[in-house]
């Protein structure tokens, strides 16, 4: 199969490319062409375990760049399209780029595979879509109703994909995540945000009271699903993945002090963001059902393994962090 990879030089998609190039080959990959524009959370570092592997081309460019991303297109059976703007404050701050890149990329790159008849669009999404709720957990069917600039980006981006497989017949798959941790994850996010101020013996800055609730999964567990999805979704379909961990930030901050040795006088409550969504929760029953997908990782145990990754590799993050605190003023 060969691949085309929208920022998969990003947390999650260089995830998916070093696991489908790697020992266990879940895609048969023949090539891969990971396409990213490379903006402050694109790092090049993070595809530097396969980029000697033959199969991998990187290509430096926009989503919404028609020119290039029609000449790219071409000869690949596969758009797995991770590419997007995807910090919920900087939406809040500015929703222009938002609105760019994750509606009218995704609409650049849907044309392409349609010109070009591409076997298989699988648009990756997020839980935010949907936006709160305070019990339950939503399944694939469930009205979309986002709360920030991100996520009604992402919400519209879904709806544009699914429209150009019931009007154009293109085999487009959505998938919905909840939040996802591990390895080389951009620290503007809030574990490695966390994990490495306590590391470095900063304060940490917790939104509210700490109540509000997230699902969390280990990217690894997250790039399994799309994978299964691409092997044996169903064209026009949802799927959600979520990691069936249910945490407040408070008990995720507390997770995180104690992997670090911190206490809690290295928290600083903050103000709470604007529109903050109380709860997020999916219902992968469906992806578990249909696809036989579950995840591997326990939540302990990914989570430690997660801070020990960001302990041994200091020369990856600190040079990130001058790009966080430009980003985040």
């Amino acid at each position: 199969m060969k691949v085309l990879v929208t920022g998969g030089a990003g947390f999650i998609g260089s995830c998916f490319v070093r696991m489908a190039l790697g020992a266990d080959d879940p895609l048969s990959a023949t090539a891969v062409t990971v396409l990213d524009s490379l903006t402050y959370a694109g790092n090049r570092e993070n595809l530097a375990p396969v980029e000697g592997d033959g199969r991998l081309t990187f290509a430096h460019g926009d989503i919404r760049d028609a020119a290039l991303v029609d000449a790219l297109t071409p000869g690949h059976d596969a758009v797995v399209h991770f590419a997007a703007e995807s910090h919920v404050d900087r939406s809040i701050a500015g929703a222009a780029a938002f609105v760019s890149t994750n509606v009218g990329g995704t609409q650049t790159l849907l044309d392409a595979a349609l010109r070009h008849g591409t076997g298989t669009f699988l648009h990756v999404s997020t839980d935010e879509v949907y936006g709160s709720l305070a019990e339950g957990s939503w399944t694939e069917d469930h009205p979309l109703l986002p709360n920030s600039p991100y996520s009604a980006s992402k919400a519209s981006s879904d709806l544009i994909a699914l429209a150009y497989h019931r009007t154009h017949g293109l085999d487009v798959r959505v998938t919905r995540c909840s939040n996802n941790y591990g390895p080389y994850q951009f620290p503007e996010k809030v574990v490695p945000l966390f994990t490495t101020r306590l590391l470095t013996g900063g304060d940490v800055p917790l939104y509210g009271d700490g109540s509000n609730v997230r699902d969390w999964l280990h990217v690894e567990d997250h790039c399994r699903a799309l994978f299964a999805v691409l092997r044996d979704g169903r064209p026009g379909e949802v799927y959600n993945v979520g990691g069936g961990t249910e945490l407040t930030n408070r008990q995720l901050t507390e997770r995180l002090l104690d992997a670090c040795g911190a206490r809690w006088d290295r928290v600083r409550f903050v103000a709470d963001r604007k529109g903050h969504d109380l709860r997020y929760s999916v219902d992968s029953a469906k992806a578990r059902g249909e696809l036989g997908w579950r995840p591997l990782h326990t939540f302990e145990t990914g989570l430690a393994h997660t801070v020990a990754w960001y302990r041994e590799n200091r020369a990856w993050w600190e040079p990130l962090r001058e790009r966080v605190a430009a980003v985040a003023h």
